[in-house]
Formats: structure tokens, sequence, C-alpha cells
């Protein structure tokens, strides 16, 4: 491990000489010396640049207290008994109700509500007894300020990439409400939904109806994004740090319906990736070990089969193996991630925590490596929901596969954590140097689903494309080969991974000009 450590030390300085020549510690070296002083570790961590946040659900992204003034702004009541925001004011007198607006005058029911509209202060009790329902009981308690609040939730999570040093954020969305999805199904009047054999006609059922999926898609996302900007300020003298965010979609189904209602949403949004070049990708969401989830997990692969080929290059980064032997039976634990992969053809791999109890997994994780399926590895939630960490986490086994991988957040609202504290905890756990946090940091903007060719050779992060070789200061094209300047001014991709590795560069001279870290206390 020592040999290691100097060898990562001299790769470093070699690629800053201006480090070994004066003589002072290298960044690894600082680094490491940060690993038994956490506070000045997170200081590092906080400030580090972070490529992207390829697993982030919209609606998980905010915190419980944001939910709770919106509550407020929109004259709506609050129910104490069930722990739940309701859809209309309080009736006169309601036991157990209040009025949201007054919830900040009351400090007991004031906590109450943040703790059951997130993970704060969550103790198993006779009533919520896991972390696994009370996680995913959040979601209904706030569902009806969610809906309400697209544009302003879109503002916070951007605010809070920002401030966490995120470059590049892929969040999970679903624009179309249920209401409006029902109705089209209902409308189709979809046949029997029982094998891969009944998909042709349920799709032809749904076609008239395409094309106003798209549009009204376009439109809910053009709502978001202009009330984001509003708030954010964006384009003015005052905008936000979040307007610098680049944010793609995903277009999110529930698989917790029954599948006609399963497959009306899988439709809706591979027509919106269609039709909409800022939705990059589709995924699969909620609990997998839902009854109906369970159940349909197979007929679930096999829909993504039949669009695929429906809707050629459309990527896909599914929810695969958010399981364990404790919330599932071994029959179901042996197959999620293979199939996410070799059925539906995910080029990613959302969680990935069961991969042991797949079968073969040695094999799987040979193909997965082979064929390089990352996996978005969410460290907290997998402890919160899981209760799955440290050495029993599959983490180090996927790198030690050489599979892919990327750290990511999951919903850091409702987990009240951020991209720091997921660094933090791989760093600690897993005893991380500097060099991979680079590497971490570099994968995850280049297996983002951005348009574009990447600055990287064969998906290797850190060997640069021959045109963009030897010249040039990072984050400037003024003075570098022509050829590279056209991949940047051509590539979204290449230009943020550039941009990437210019913050690096002064995210170290920072640190090595910051006495609180280089100094010794």
């Amino acid at each position: 491990m020592r040999v290691l450590q100097l060898l990562s030390c001299f790769i470093i300085m070699m690629v800053h000489p201006a480090y070994a020549a004066a003589g002072v510690p290298s960044v690894p070296a600082l680094f490491e010396s940060l690993k038994s002083d956490p506070v000045r570790l997170e200081l590092f961590l906080r400030a580090f640049p972070k490529g992207a946040d390829l697993h982030n659900h919209l609606s998980g992204a905010v915190y419980a207290e944001s939910f709770l003034k919106w509550a407020a702004q929109d004259g709506l009541c609050v129910s104490l008994t069930e722990q739940t925001i309701l859809s209309k004011p309080c009736p006169h007198p309601a036991a157990g109700q209040i009025q949201a607006a007054l919830l900040a005058e009351n400090a007991a029911a004031w906590d109450k509500m943040v703790n059951a509209l997130s993970m704060r202060h969550y103790v198993p009790t006779g009533e919520d007894r896991s972390g696994h329902d009370h996680f995913f009981a959040t979601f209904l308690r706030f569902a009806v300020v969610d809906q309400a609040h697209q544009g302003d939730m879109l503002a916070e999570a951007a605010n809070q990439a920002a401030r966490d040093h995120v470059h590049y954020v892929e969040l999970q969305i679903a624009p179309l409400s249920f209401p409006l999805l029902g109705e089209m199904m209902h409308q189709a009047s979809l046949p029997p939904l029982k094998n891969a054999a009944d998909l042709k006609a349920a799709y032809e059922a749904l076609r008239p109806a395409l094309g106003q999926m798209g549009a009204l898609s376009r439109q809910a996302v053009d709502a978001m994004e202009a009330r984001a900007h509003a708030v954010m300020q964006c384009g003015t003298s005052h905008a936000a740090a979040g307007c610098g965010v680049t944010i793609r979609y995903h277009y999110s189904i529930l698989r917790i319906f029954p599948a006609p209602f399963v497959w009306t949403q899988l439709v809706a949004a591979y027509e919106s990736v269609k039709q909409d070049a800022r939705f990059v990708g589709v995924n699969i969401v909620a609990p997998e070990d839902d009854p109906i989830a369970l159940r349909d997990y197979d007929l679930h692969m096999q829909m993504f089969h039949y669009l695929n080929q429906r809707y050629p290059g459309t990527h896909l980064s599914l929810h695969a193996g958010e399981v364990t032997p404790s919330l599932v039976p071994a029959a179901d634990l042996d197959h999620h991630i293979r199939e996410a992969i070799e059925v539906a053809g995910a080029e990613r791999i959302g969680h990935g925590v069961d991969v042991l109890w797949e079968r073969d997994p040695v094999g799987l994780l040979h193909e997965m490596a082979k064929r390089k399926i990352l996996v978005e590895v969410n460290l907290t939630s997998n402890d919160e929901i899981l209760s799955v960490k440290g050495a029993r986490h599959p983490f180090p086994l996927y790198r030690y596969a050489g599979v892919p991988v990327a750290l990511s957040t999951d919903d850091e609202g409702v987990s009240r954590s951020d991209l720091t504290q997921d660094y933090m905890r791989a760093v600690l756990a897993y005893h991380l140097d500097y060099p991979t946090l680079i590497q971490l940091s570099r994968t995850s903007l280049e297996y983002g689903f951005l348009p574009g060719e990447s600055l990287w050779v064969g998906r290797q992060p850190g060997q640069i494309v021959p045109s963009c070789a030897g010249g040039g200061e990072w984050g400037r094209a003024d003075n570098i080969a022509s050829d590279c300047t056209r991949l940047l001014q051509r590539s979204l991709k290449a230009k943020l991974q550039w941009q990437l590795e210019a913050a690096f560069h002064h995210f170290e001279a920072d640190i090595m000009a910051n006495p609180l870290l280089t100094s010794t206390p």
C-alpha cells in the first residue's frame, strides 16, 4: 500500500512539476495527511471538482424544509397525525392538523414534519420499523407540493450542485402527470400485457398519442426551466451559481403499477427523449422489492427491449440490484442486474448492490467490465435504505473487477446528504488516494449521456485525444491546436471535460495556498 501511495504522489508531481521543483508537498501527499483529520478532509473534498452526479432524483434532491415553505406559500394544511402535506387548506377546527404557515411557530410540529419528510433523526419504532420504509414513504408525504413546484425544485438542485462543485447533473424526472397518462391509457384501450408478444399491439394502440406525449413533456420542462431560471436570476448580474451547472434529464417511470400503466409511462418516456434533446435517457424507479415490481420485472425488461428497436440509440440507465436477502427471496436476487444489461440494454446500472447474489457474479462482473457498464454508486442511500455500507458494500469489488463506477447522491435532500459526503464515505471506508478521486470525477463525466465526442481515448479518462495533447492551458482554447478547438466547439462532452481539467488545475493551486490545509495544526 505504501508503495502505491508513493507511486501516486510521483505521478501527480510529474503532472505538476512546479510542486516538485519548489520542494513543497504534493497534493496527493497533502491529501494523505488529511485522512486522519475528518474536518479538514471535508474542507478539501467540498472544494474538490466533481465531474457529474449521474443518479439524482429531482423530487428527492429537495430538503423537507423547502417543501414545508412552499406548502405555507400555497396555503396548504399539514396533517400531524398522518405526517403528510395535504392538498387543501385546513378545515376549521381540525384535530391533528395545522396550517403549514403556522408550523414555524410550533417547534415540535415543525421538527416532526421535517423528520417525517426526510431521514433526519430517523430511529426505528414499532410503527416505523425500517429505514427502507421510512425513506420511500417520504415521497408520498410531500407529493402534493412536488407537482406544483418543479421549477423551484430544479433551482434548489442546481444551486446545491454548484455548492458541491458538480459540473454536470442528470436529473430523474417524470414530467407528464399520472392522470394525463391514465387518460391516454384509457383512450388507447390497451390489450392485455402478459408477455413480449403483446407489446407490438400495445404500441400501436398508443400511436395516436405519441405526438401529444412528446409535446406536453416538452411544455412541462419549458415551464420548469423558466421558473428555475427566474428563481436563480439567470442571465442577470445577480445570477445564482446554479445557473452555471449543466443539467439534463432522464425520463423516469415508476415500476410499481400494473403493466398497462408502466407501458404507457415507458412509451411516453421514449417519445419524450426522441422529441426533446434535454432528455438524455430513460430510467425505471421506485422500490425494486415492491410486489408488482418483482412480479413484472422480466416483462419490464422486455418492454425496454422492444422499445429499443422502435427508438434506436436511446440511452438507458436502470435501477437494478437495489435489494438484499433481507428484502426479497433468493429467486429475486439472482438476475436483476444481468437482465437489465442483457435484455433491456442498460448502459449504466443504478445501485447494483446485490451483485454478489446474481447468478455467476464473477462472469457478470467480467461482462460489465468488458462492456464498460458503469455502476452509479449511492453510498449514503444504500446505508439508509438497505443497511449496506463499509466492507459489506460492493463498491471496492466493482473497482477491483475493472467495472467503471461513479459516486452519486440518489436523493440528497431526503437523505440529508450531498455528493461531498459520499466522497467522504468512500475515502474513509475504502482508503482512496488522490489519483483515484481524480479518476472517479473524470469517469462520472465520461459516462454521462452527453452528446458529442469525448476528450479521452477509448473511454479511458486521463488518456487525452491526440488533437488536444501537448499544448494549451486547461480551460482556454485560444492557444491550442485548431483540431482541438473544433472538438471543444462541436462536443458538449469534451467541452465540459476540458473545463473539469481546468477546475482541477485551479483547485490544486488554491489548496496548496490554503494554510488551513497545508499547515500542521
